[in-house]
């Protein structure tokens, strides 16, 4: 190994104003490699001591009062703390509720029946080729569930979707274009502002999929002019393992879009229990059951830490740790025949990066007994993703090196 790339790292930690966060994480200070961040977030130490006080003086104490004292809100207020911290959005149009995949299926298609209430002509959902496989699968069934048509934008896998190839997609029979902002494989950053406009001239709606922007890219939603976004809160929001989803709707779509599960919960009086669904005004239409109140408690902890650090500080370290990780690949892997399979330009790269090899699968598998954490995702794809707040730069260089020797190891001699 170069030595200057050690000297580099620990000269990058030193001078890293976020460096005393990553002790406020469990396991941050234990030798394990955390290539996930964009999968599954490290807890804070602090939610330990939130869950367990939960359990034992809300859910313990106050047992099914809570509900009138405080959860039944929660959904709103975390979900405008959300808004607040990580999307740009003004209070009264980001909620919790659902799984990502109920959210995005609910507003994709309320979007899309709005739009063909307005213009039956307008039959197609316009997606790219390599979005994630929920918002391919639910894009597909929402169009044959309701007589339309997918229009698939072909996608470069290093890349994304880009804003001329949705300018090239659009047009008067288009209902809603759906987008990541940052690509799930390639971390390909998507013009989000760009983009809408875009869909806006041609009269579209677009829904956004912020999975794997919110909480390390900054978003403008409200400035941007987005229609509607969903995204998930257990990557860098700190949610935890299956907590629920977030939704963003501008506040001009609240009285014409109508969610397609009508659950009590998004009703005008919850507790009327009347024999018809009457929708709430608001975002609480857009709720469907009862609120996963345990789901939403870590990620309070995590949002007060990027309200506190601010998102353009996590991105300038997002920048800067994806960077050092590339500039590492470039002279430990690439000679292995390791390939980037991600934006060169940082401008144009969310948080993580991927690198492709033919045996990134076995090197998966050797890594993690190893106690190397990153993803696999076809073909040969190794995912690093690098969490702002968790991950130091003497982390990354420690991990990569790992795979280059387990490369080696697995490459077969002549």
């Amino acid at each position: 190994m170069n030595p200057d790339l050690r000297a580099t790292a620990e000269a990058l930690d030193a001078a890293d104003p976020l460096r005393p966060h990553r002790d406020l994480f469990v396991g941050a200070r234990t030798p394990l490699v955390y290539f996930d961040g964009n999968s599954l977030g490290r807890p804070l130490a602090a939610t330990v001591g939130r869950l367990e006080r939960f359990v034992r003086d809300e859910w313990g104490g106050r047992l099914i009062r809570g509900w009138d004292e405080s959860w039944m809100d929660l959904p709103f207020a975390i979900g405008d703390e959300i808004g607040r911290v990580a999307l740009g959005a003004a209070p009264g149009q980001t909620v919790i509720g659902d799984s990502t995949t109920v959210m995005l299926y609910k507003l994709i298609r309320a979007a899309f029946d709005a739009q063909a209430a307005r213009d039956p002509g307008r039959v197609e959902i316009v997606i790219g080729t390599d979005d994630f496989p929920t918002d391919r699968y639910i894009v597909e069934g929402i169009a044959a569930e309701r007589g339309g048509r997918v229009h698939w934008i072909e996608v470069d896998r290093a890349g994304g979707v880009t804003t001329e190839q949705i300018a090239g997609a659009v047009g008067e029979k288009t209902a809603v274009v759906v987008v990541s902002h940052v690509a799930y494989r390639s971390a390909h950053l998507a013009d989000a502002r760009g983009i809408t406009e875009v869909a806006r001239a041609a009269g579209a709606l677009t829904v956004w999929d912020l999975c794997h922007s919110a909480g390390a890219v900054p978003i403008h939603a409200d400035r941007w002019g987005f229609d509607i976004a969903v995204g998930c809160t257990y990557k860098y929001l700190g949610g935890g393992p299956g907590s629920p989803a977030f939704a963003y709707v501008a506040h001009r779509h609240h009285e014409t879009l109508v969610q397609p599960i009508p659950g009590w919960m998004g009703t005008a009086d919850v507790f009327s229990m009347g024999p018809h669904h009457a929708p709430a005004a608001g975002m609480r239409r857009f709720l469907s059951g009862t609120p996963p109140i345990l789901g939403m408690l870590a990620m309070e902890d995590t949002l007060a830490l990027i309200g506190d650090v601010g998102i353009d500080a996590i991105r300038e370290k997002s920048v800067e740790l994806t960077t050092f990780a590339l500039e590492v690949v470039d002279e430990e892997l690439v000679p292995l025949g390791v390939h980037i399979a991600s934006p060169a330009d940082a401008v144009a790269r969310g948080g993580h990066v991927t690198l492709g090899h033919p045996l990134m699968r076995q090197a998966t598998a050797a890594l993690w007994r190893h106690d190397v954490i990153p993803d696999y995702r076809d073909p040969e794809g190794l995912r690093i993703g690098l969490a702002p707040l968790s991950t130091s730069f003497t982390e990354t260089l420690t991990g990569l090196l790992t795979v280059r020797d387990t490369l080696v190891r697995l490459t077969p001699t002549a």
